[in-house]
C-alpha cells in the first residue's frame, strides 16, 4: 500500500490516523464494490470518498488538448497519469471542503459562465459546444469542469484570499520598482536572441542549446550588454544589429512572445522559449504607454428604495413618482434622502455618493446619470439594489492616472500573495487529509 500522509507527531493526531485506517480498511471493500467493473478500478482514496480510473482518464482528456493549444510538451503516459491524479486529489479535497461549508454554484451561475467564455471567443454556447467536440472534449464534461472551478475559486476567496491585506507601503514600493508593468501599453520595443536547433536535432543537442541559453541568460541578468552578446552568440537575423527588433504595435508582436510584451517591466530579460527553430531569448527594451488617464467624473446623489416581501416594484416606483415630484416642485433634495432613502450610508449625507468614476457603479447608474445635466434628476429606474432617483450635481474632467496605477498595483501584489497564500493553504489541506494513492496497483495489474 501507498501511503500518501503528512501528520503532526501530537498522541492525538497518531490515534485519529489509526482510527482513519481502521475505517478505511471496513470501507474500502464496500468502496471497490461500487467501482464493480475492471474499468472503475480505484487509483486514490481520499478521506471518505474515491477517486477512480474512469474519472482520472476523464481529466486526462481534459488536460491533453489544453496543453496542446498552449504549446506544452505532454510527458509520458504514466507521468501524466501521476501529475493529474494528483490535481484531481486536491481538487478532491477542495470540494470536499467546500461542500462542508456549504459553498454551491447553482445553473443559472453557470450558464452565466459559460456564456461568458464563449462569448470571449467570439461564439455562442452552442458553437463553443461544437467547437469543444470538435476538439475532441465532451461539451458535458467541460460545463461540470467548469462548475469546478467556480466553485474552487468561491472557496479559495473565502478560505483564503478575503483575508489578504495589501498596505500602502507595500504599493509605493511596488511602483519604485516595477510601475511599468502597469502602463497600458501601446507598443513595445524589443531585442532578442536565437540559440538555434537543427531541424530533427537529438535530445543531446536540444539540450546543448538549452544550456548555452541559460547561460546567456545569466550572463545578460549579471549586467552583461544585450547587445554586444547577442551579436556574438545570436543565430537571428538581427544578430549584427544587437537583436534589435525595433518597436512593435502590441496587436503585431510576435505570437512567440506576445504574452511577454504584455507582463514584462522595461529592461527585463525572459526565460529562454522554446520554438521550433531553437530557443529565444528577449529583453525588454522599452514600452510605450496610453499617457495620462483622463476620465469624466460625475458628482451624484440618490435615493434608493429596496423591494421586499412589504414593498413591490410598484411601491417603490410610486415613492419615487412622488418623491420626484416634490424635488421638482422646490423641497430639499437632501431633506428628503435622509428620511427616505434606504442606502443609510449616503442617506447620512443627503444621498451624497461623491465624485463617481465611469465603473464605479452599476451599468445601469452610470446609463442614467450619463442622460441627465447637472441639476436634472432622473424619473425612477431599477438596478439589482432596488429603485432610485439619481440627481447630477456637477461634472469634471480628471487625471487619474496615478489612482489607476495604485489600484493596478494593489491588485497585482494581492495576486502575488494569493498565489503564494494558496499554495500553502492546499500543502495544509492535503497534510490534514487520509490520502491512499493505489496507482501503482492499478499499472501492476
Amino acid at each position: 500500500m501507498v501511503m500518501n500522509r503528512i501528520s503532526a507527531a501530537a498522541p492525538a493526531t497518531s490515534a485519529r490516523s489509526l482510527l482513519l485506517s481502521w475505517l478505511m480498511a471496513l470501507l474500502l471493500p464496500c468502496l471497490a464494490a461500487a467501482a464493480n467493473t475492471e474499468l472503475d478500478a480505484i487509483v486514490a482514496v481520499v478521506n471518505d470518498d474515491v477517486i477512480v480510473a474512469s474519472e482520472l482518464r476523464t481529466e486526462i482528456d481534459l488536460v491533453v488538448p489544453q496543453m496542446e493549444q498552449r504549446g506544452t510538451p505532454i510527458p509520458p503516459r504514466d507521468v501524466l497519469e501521476r501529475q493529474v491524479l494528483d490535481r484531481l486529489i486536491l481538487k478532491r479535497l477542495q470540494l470536499q471542503r467546500a461542500d462542508a461549508l456549504g459553498i454551491k454554484v447553482d445553473d443559472a451561475m453557470l450558464n452565466r459562465a459559460l456564456e461568458s467564455i464563449a462569448a470571449r471567443n467570439g461564439l455562442g454556447v452552442d458553437e463553443l459546444r461544437q467547437a469543444l467536440e470538435a476538439s475532441g472534449v465532451n461539451f458535458d464534461d467541460f460545463r461540470e469542469d467548469t462548475r469546478t472551478q467556480i466553485l474552487i475559486s468561491q472557496l479559495q476567496n473565502q478560505e483564503v484570499v478575503k483575508n489578504i491585506q495589501v498596505t500602502d507601503q507595500e504599493v509605493d514600493r511596488f511602483l519604485e520598482k516595477e510601475s511599468s508593468r502597469l502602463i497600458e501599453r501601446t507598443a513595445v520595443h524589443l531585442q532578442h536572441i536565437l540559440i538555434a536547433v537543427p531541424e530533427g536535432a537529438n535530445e543531446e543537442e536540444v539540450e546543448r542549446a538549452r544550456q548555452k541559453a541559460q547561460a546567456l541568460v545569466a550572463q545578460l541578468r549579471g549586467g552583461a550588454d544585450f547587445a554586444r552578446v547577442a551579436a556574438a552568440n545570436s543565430d537571428g537575423r538581427q544578430a549584427l544589429e544587437g537583436g534589435d527588433l525595433g518597436w512593435f504595435e502590441m496587436a503585431a508582436v510576435p505570437s512567440l512572445v506576445s504574452d511577454l510584451a504584455f507582463t514584462m517591466a522595461k529592461g527585463e530579460i525572459s526565460d529562454p522559449v522554446r520554438s521550433p527553430s531553437g530557443f529565444h531569448i528577449v529583453r525588454m527594451a522599452d514600452i510605450r504607454g496610453s499617457g495620462p488617464q483622463i476620465v469624466t467624473q460625475t458628482h451624484a446623489r440618490h435615493i434608493l428604495i429596496r423591494t421586499n416581501e412589504l414593498v413591490s416594484d410598484a411601491d417603490a416606483r410610486r415613492r419615487l413618482e412622488q418623491l420626484r415630484m416634490r424635488i421638482v416642485g422646490g423641497e430639499d433634495f437632501a431633506t428628503l434622502a435622509r428620511a427616505n432613502s434606504d442606502d443609510t450610508g449616503s442617506a447620512l449625507r443627503g444621498g451624497d455618493l461623491g465624485w463617481l468614476s465611469p465603473g464605479d457603479t452599476v451599468t445601469e447608474f452610470d446609463t442614467q446619470m450619463a442622460t441627465l445635466a447637472p441639476g436634472q434628476v432622473s424619473a425612477p429606474f431599477r438596478t439589482s439594489f432596488g429603485w432610485h432617483l439619481v440627481q447630477v450635481l456637477e461634472r469634471r474632467e480628471q487625471d487619474t492616472t496615478d489612482e489607476v496605477m495604485r489600484h493596478k498595483a494593489r491588485e497585482a501584489i494581492r495576486e502575488r500573495k494569493a498565489t503564494e497564500e494558496i499554495e500553502l493553504w492546499l500543502q495544509r489541506l492535503r497534510a490534514e487529509a487520509y490520502v491512499e494513492v493505489r496507482l501503482d496497483r492499478l499499472e501492476r495489474e
